[in-house]
């Protein structure tokens, strides 16, 4: 049974929820912890201390960890794991498993623990719903069968909602913690590594035993703890756990003394960082990136940092495999901290974003997210950068093939760069966002996840000015294609675009739309609907307080509509109702409704949005009428059909609509009928004795005590239905047991009710409860059983319990904390709410001294869950007690009970009911006002805030705004706070003279003239942007879950920011002070001479703000003059349909709409094209859009910049000089190898194939030919020089990332120690790194050097081939001249070899000095820069090496070979 005793079910008070209800088979407390710990690793693996956790719970692993799996190493997670390594010998996973490396992403330890705490909450709902679910299921089956099962089952629900419970808590003290910050006191011993997992580190080697292992750093100086660390990390031998947990203290350091990076001396540590990144475990060069990322502070640190030759170590691991990930992680994020200083975008180096770019086009690579990421935000900081290294086209084929989840994000980064004329370039006109419609033209690439991927990404696309410019490019080439794509015979298709289409127009399907494409008919909704509408409160609002006029309520949806009156008229262009027709006549039943329905929708807001021009024949559907009446035609039916649907679905939309109770609210006598017109519908109010007793008997109450064998939805149709009639009532309660028993069971000390379980499916006897105390209250023979029963009397006693003041006790209240969160006892709080509504059921609360014991809880402050409970539920419309609780609450409770109770006055204040219902159902918004406008004097600064808040929007009534500025708030105190409160002032006369007897008009008017209209752009795009991106959906989702008071809190601040010029527009006052101060012609003179402005960004800015306050002015009739006088509409109009921005073609589109809301505005519009929809009363409604949409989309394609004309700056290169061009030439024989011991042969080899590798035809003997090599174990893989050649040629050319990885991975590893250590030499190292004129400078120092060798020496030059060699090597620089001269002998020994360069596979491979193309005429200068004697000593060389000699003759006899001598290339130069 569910009705368990409450010893069994509830815990005593004193003890906690989390210890007398265990989860049966999980760990809670690895779940509870924010900083997850991993486990320790084996004995002998570290040492382990008191502190070990081999013998904890960590055993088992925390509940849910099947099911919710750790982060994949390709994540941004926010710890550093060791990952698991099978194949590498000597695996060190258990060495370090204990060690982690927390990670925040820079981001602030208070926002991490808010980060995991509410990843945690999420979790712990999910796990609530499932067990709501699982009980749900056990409920259809026996009783008897499922117990264990469901006792089980409730414990884990009960787990739950304690740990909930536990972390809103932690939450809100987390959120107090980051609203109030402090210093927090660290303890010692404890908190001084809050991030250390419990192990000991080992003792350091240069320590003595003592067993000194870090724990006492807080306990010292930072400088001296970094300096004490720093000596740790010079200690060589040990292993990785040891530097890893250096690098964290380092990390934790650095963190808690944010200022200590600013005093790093970089030779030392960035020696420790190098020595660090070179390591051969993956996790110490992890730790290494991450220590040096936390050391970033500005860009003179990133420069630094590179001058540490870490772009070669940041390419190495990121082309590395998958066994690495946890390097490769960290080196990304590494790259990605350059993005977060300002100005580190310029120290990001091409050949690190080829790198990330190659990761980025590689399907499978677990960091492709990542990557495409960071190249989305790379291309918003510097496009030219992203284009010159070949980061576009991952970005379109992630869009393409969908295999990117979130491709709207991508495709953010396109319209941000669409947007200026200087950014747009970089794109390719009609192709980078155009991709995305490929999925549906393409029938062969449309599956169900890539459908719906990219329908996300067209909507925020068409969401967007620029987007939405971009494909009205070419005549809407790419809305035409996604409209005729519903044409394709594939269902998939045809139902994603009508629900992108759903998406894109705002349509919200209406409350029958699933019954009707459930296929039932509307015969009955339209009537119910329309009855709903006409006694709807809201809608018939209007009638209270006041005329009803056009300026009566401030309408915040109107550019949301503007902007879909225009996107309609462009679908309308694209032949979208057609298609529609086409998908109707030629689909599945279900899908022919939907069509139907949208055609309806269509319709009906092309009839409220477009000017009549344009929605004057849209209902005609003259093909479908065409296809009726083809009688000859047995199709025929089928349009009649699809006729008879779109006439039923408009018939009832109109009904539905708000349109048809806006004109005037009914009269009373309409009211009543219409009442009376639903009772006679209501099989409840009108029944016959022996349905009644049917119902009755199907209730099974009558037939058994036990609730679960009740059917609670007759029961909840009895109540809501006969029993409201008093007659009927009396006569249930007189012959049968159905009221005594349906009572019993809500009396709390039966224990049935009270101790029911809370959840999802017990919900409904809390639902029943309520109904019942409405229906009770409706009739006298109600009122009196309600009076008589045990029901209110238990309650009273259970709200005694609570009282400190009335002396009752209980070892375990009905209202205890426990059991508030777990049982249903919380849902007698909604009954007493509706009791609370009436004033017959406010007597009956008062008559047990209810209300005296709520006094006494509110005062004492000590239950503040039960205060909530109390304020949330309780019904306010009615004047007495209940308005004396709240009022208390507001001035005497705490901080968290004052503004909960504030934001329960909201739907006072601003959502008034209807003045034709009963006295005692209206709200008295007087009372709310008056009590928001006392607590804008409220001591806590959040308290306030709230009240502007719900004041402001409660200002958009007229009546409202009067009564405010009645009760003259003085707001000095609250500074900004009050200014947009303020602003609603000057709406009203009264309002004006009250303002401007505190001097507040001319001061603000000057600062809006001075700056506030530049930040109010800002401020409107943002709110612009929030609205029109927000999900409708996943709100309303969201809101469900809550309860009402909770549920309008969180609903969304969708109105726009108040212009101060409009407020002052609005009065004949205030149009006196503007036509004084000449602030409007001002604004006028700067939209025409800085109109067209599209360079300057603040003039942009200037320009924007300018037509917002004259578009704001001139929406007004009494600002209309105003802008017909100045002559500026003209200017407007010529911004919209020819600027070069266009955000600011978005802007003075929605500045038309503004001014068209006036009769001159709309005068002015009409004559320059523009037009606009009418109400019914001939007043614009301010959704003007042009006649001839090609003028407003007026973009022709532009020119593309392709990457080898972009020149980018030096400090974005890794190496400077670019890779000499390669003649185009055979590929290579594998008899044509040079001879192992030819080591300039074999470079120049290796260069060759290196080269051959970005041709997808010849990359596979390449590979094989460069293994052959490096299992002859050339020299060059050990050659600094060489490999910094390659990575040259990687830099400046496309390479995929198997390609990188293996290049690379062919150099021995000392190779990079050598380049980042500088160990090659430092002529050597300069001349790769230095500028081009820097270089030939060096190079003809060193020939001159060489040439007087000799005579200083005194030695001949054939003494010694090696000192022949290695002078040889100090004269000729630049590798490219043993390049040059090694393929121009060849050239000359095969005549049949093209003249043409070697093209690569990629445009990128052109640098942009224009270094693409073979100069021969610069090799041949720099050849015969030689001289004679330079010849002489050459010629002596090649005698005197055996080897060499052995090539010429080969060479002079005619024989192939695989090298040249150098006397030969430079006689064939001279030739």
């Amino acid at each position: 049974m569910l009705g368990a005793s409450r010893e069994k079910g509830h815990p005593p008070p004193q003890q906690s929820a989390s210890t007398t209800t265990p989860r049966p088979s999980f760990d809670r407390d690895g779940s509870s912890s924010v900083n997850l710990k991993l486990p320790a690793g084996p004995a002998g693996h570290g040492t382990v201390g008191p502190r070990s956790v081999a013998a904890s719970s960590l055993s088992f692993a925390p509940r849910g960890s099947s099911l919710n799996p750790s982060m994949a190493p390709g994540s941004f997670s926010s710890e550093l794991r060791s990952q698991m390594n099978t194949s590498r010998a000597g695996s060190r996973l258990e060495m370090h498993s204990g060690e982690r490396l927390d990670d925040d992403d820079n981001a602030s330890l208070t926002e991490k623990n808010l980060n995991s705490l509410r990843e945690l909450l999420n979790r712990e709902h999910k796990i609530k719903e499932g067990s709501e679910n699982m009980l749900e299921a056990l409920n259809s089956k026996k009783a008897k069968q499922t117990k264990d099962q469901r006792a089980r089952v409730e414990a884990e629900l009960i787990a739950s909602k304690n740990k909930i419970k536990e972390l809103h808590q932690m939450i809100a003290d987390v959120q107090r913690m980051k609203e109030t910050p402090a210093t927090p006191i660290r303890n010692r011993t404890g908190d001084a590594w809050p991030h250390s997992n419990g192990l000991r580190s080992p003792p350091s080697a240069s320590r003595s035993g003592a067993g000194s292992d870090f724990d006492d750093y807080s306990e010292q100086s930072p400088t001296f703890t970094l300096t004490e660390i720093l000596q740790a990390l010079e200690v060589e031998g040990l292993g990785p756990e040891y530097y890893v947990s250096r690098a964290n203290s380092l990390v934790d350091l650095l963190k808690r003394h944010p200022t200590l990076k600013y005093d790093l001396v970089w030779p030392v540590f960035g020696l420790r960082m190098q020595v660090m990144l070179l390591s051969e475990a993956r996790e110490v060069v992890a730790a290494g990136y991450r220590m040096v990322r936390y050391a970033i502070s500005d860009v003179s640190s990133l420069k630094k940092i590179r001058e540490l030759n870490t772009d070669y170590l940041a390419i190495t691991s990121l082309i590395k495999d998958r066994k690495a990930d946890l390097e490769r992680e960290q080196a990304l994020k590494f790259v990605r901290a350059f993005l977060e200083v300002k100005g580190g975008v310029q120290q990001i180096s091409r050949a690190v974003v080829r790198a990330v770019a190659a990761v980025a086009a590689q399907v499978d690579d677990r960091l492709r997210s990542m990557c495409l990421q960071t190249l989305a935000e790379l291309l918003i900081r510097d496009p030219a950068l992203v284009v010159a290294s070949g980061g576009l086209p991952p970005i379109s084929e992630a869009l393409i093939e969908g295999t990117y989840k979130s491709p709207d994000t991508l495709a953010s980064s396109f319209m941000f760069l669409l947007d200026r004329p200087e950014k747009r370039k970089y794109l390719r006109s009609g192709y980078d966002l155009e991709v995305l419609f490929t999925a549906f033209t393409d029938i062969t690439l449309a599956t169900e996840s890539l459908l719906k991927q990219n329908s996300r990404a067209i909507a925020k696309v068409l969401k967007s000015w620029s987007g939405l410019m971009v494909l009205g490019m070419r005549d809407f080439r790419a809305i035409k294609s996604l409209v005729s794509s519903m044409v394709l015979p594939n269902p998939l298709i045809k139902e994603t675009v009508i629900d992108l289409l759903f998406a894109i127009l705002r349509i919200k399907p209406p409350s029958w739309a699933s019954s009707f494409l459930a296929g039932r008919r509307l015969t009955t909704y339209g009537r119910v609907a329309s009855l709903k509408s006409i006694s709807t409160p809201t809608t018939a609002s209007t009638s209270s307080g006041g005329p009803t006029h056009e300026e009566d309520t401030i309408e915040e949806q109107t550019f949301l509509d503007h902007y879909t009156a225009l996107l309609l008229a462009v679908l309308v262009k694209a032949d979208l109702l057609p298609s529609l027709l086409h998908v109707a006549r030629n689909s599945e039943a279900h899908l022919t409704r939907k069509t139907c329905l949208l055609i309806g929708e269509v319709l009906k807001l092309a009839s409220r949005l477009l000017p009549p021009s344009w929605s004057r024949s849209l209902p005609l559907l003259p093909e479908l009428f065409a296809a009726a009446t083809q009688f000859k035609d047995d199709d025929r039916f089928i349009s009649s059909g699809i006729i008879y649907q779109i006439s039923s679905v408009s018939k009832t939309l109109y009904r539905t609509s708000d349109t048809s109770s806006s004109i005037g609210s009914p009269s009373v006598d309409n009211l009543n009928a219409l009442n009376e017109e639903q009772q006679k519908g209501n099989p409840g109010v009108v029944i016959h004795d022996t349905v009644f007793r049917q119902l009755l008997v199907d209730s099974n109450v009558l037939n058994s005590s036990n609730y679960l064998k009740w059917n609670w939805d007759t029961i909840l149709r009895m109540i809501d239905g006969p029993l409201q009639n008093g007659k009927r009532l009396e006569e249930t309660i007189k012959v049968s047991k159905f009221m005594n028993r349906i009572m019993s069971f809500y009396r709390p000390f039966k224990n049935r009710f009270a101790d029911l379980t809370s959840n999802k499916n017990t919900q409904k006897y809390v639902r029943a409860g309520c109904a019942l105390m409405h229906s009770l209250l409706q009739s006298p023979e109600g009122v009196k059983f309600l009076q008589d029963s045990k029901l209110l009397r238990q309650l009273a006693e259970c709200l005694a319990q609570c009282d400190p003041s009335s002396g009752l006790t209980s070892s375990d209240p009905i209202f205890a904390p426990g059991r508030l969160q777990t049982t249903l006892s919380a849902g007698y709080f909604p009954m007493l709410g509706i009791l609370s509504s009436d004033p017959k059921g406010q007597e009956l609360l008062q008559r047990w001294r209810m209300f005296n014991m709520m006094y006494h809880i509110i005062s004492h402050k000590q239950r503040p869950d039960l205060i909530k409970l109390l304020l949330t539920n309780f019904d306010y419309s009615v004047p007495g007690h209940t308005r004396v609780l709240i009022e208390q609450a507001l001035t005497a409770g705490t901080r968290d009970i004052r503004i909960m109770g504030t934001k329960i006055l909201r739907k006072y204040a601003t959502r008034p009911f209807n003045d034709n219902m009963r006295d005692h159902d209206k709200v008295d918004w007087k009372w709310a006002i008056k009590r928001l406008v006392d607590q804008l004097y409220d001591p806590d600064v959040e308290v306030c805030r709230t009240a502007v808040q719900i004041l402001e929007k409660a200002c958009n009534k007229k009546a409202y705004l009067e009564y405010v500025v009645q009760c003259r708030p003085a707001m000095d105190h609250l500074g900004e706070l009050s200014a947009p409160l303020l602003l609603r002032f000057l709406s009203s006369s009264s309002g004006y003279h009250y303002l401007d007897g505190l001097d507040y008009i001319s001061n603000e008017m000057d600062d809006w003239f001075l700056g506030r209209n530049d930040s109010y752009v800002d401020l409107i795009e943002t709110s612009l942007a929030k609205a029109f991106f927000d999900n409708p959906d996943e709100q309303q989702g969201r809101i469900s879950m809550l309860g009402q008071t909770e549920a309008e809190a969180m609903e969304p601040e969708s109105h726009l920011p108040p212009h101060f010029y409009r407020e002052l527009a609005r009065t004949e006052e205030g149009c006196k002070m503007l036509r004084e101060k000449g602030h409007f012609s001002d604004f006028a003179n700067t939209i025409r001479e800085h109109g067209m402005q599209s360079a300057d960004p603040e003039l942009i800015l200037k320009v924007k703000g300018c037509m917002w306050a004259v578009g704001n002015v001139g929406s007004m009739e009494l600002g209309a003059p105003f802008v017909e006088s100045c002559d500026v509409v003209e200017n407007i109009v010529k911004i919209a349909q020819e600027h070069e921005v266009m955000s600011i073609r978005g802007t003075a589109f929605f500045v038309l709409g503004l001014i068209s809301r006036s009769v001159h505005g709309l005068e002015i519009l009409a004559g320059c094209g523009w037009d606009s929809n009418l109400n019914r009363r001939g007043q614009s409604l301010g959704f003007c859009i042009p006649n001839d949409l090609s003028k407003f989309f007026s973009f022709v394609p532009w020119k593309h910049t392709i990457a080898a004309c972009i020149r980018l700056p030096d400090t974005q290169k890794t190496i400077l000089t670019p890779p000499p061009p390669v003649a185009a030439r055979p590929p290579l024989e594998k008899g044509n190898l040079p001879p192992p011991h030819d080591k300039e042969a074999v470079n120049e080899t290796i260069i060759d194939l290196v080269v051959d590798l970005s041709n997808i035809i010849l990359y596979k003997r390449a590979i094989s030919e460069l293994k052959q090599i490096k299992q002859n174990n050339a020299a060059g893989f050990r050659d600094p020089k060489l490999f910094k050649r390659v990575m040259a040629m990687l830099e400046y050319n496309h390479y995929r990332l198997p390609i990188r990885r293996m290049v690379i991975e062919l150099f021995d590893k000392s190779v990079l120690r050598s380049i980042v250590f500088e160990e090659d030499g430092a002529d050597e190292d300069e001349d790769d790194t230095a500028y081009p004129d820097q270089r030939i400078e060096k190079d003809k120092r060193g020939k001159e050097e060489k040439t007087r060798q000799p005579d200083e020496d005194g030695r001949s030059m054939s003494s010694s081939s090696d000192e022949m060699r290695t002078e040889r090597q100090r004269s000729v620089s630049d590798p490219a001249e043993v390049h040059v001269h090694t393929h121009m002998g060849r050239r000359s020994r095969k005549d049949a070899r093209a003249e043409r360069p070697q093209s690569i596979s990629d445009p990128a491979n052109f640098d942009e000095d224009g270094h693409g193309r073979m100069n021969t005429s610069g090799w041949d200068s720099e050849s015969s820069s030689l001289g004679e004697e330079g010849e002489r000593q050459e010629r002596q060389r090649t005698i005197s090496d055996p080897a060499d000699l052995e090539k010429d003759t080969r060479a002079r006899n005619g024989r192939p070979s695989s090298g040249v001598s150098e006397a030969s290339s430079t006689s064939l130069d001279s030739e």
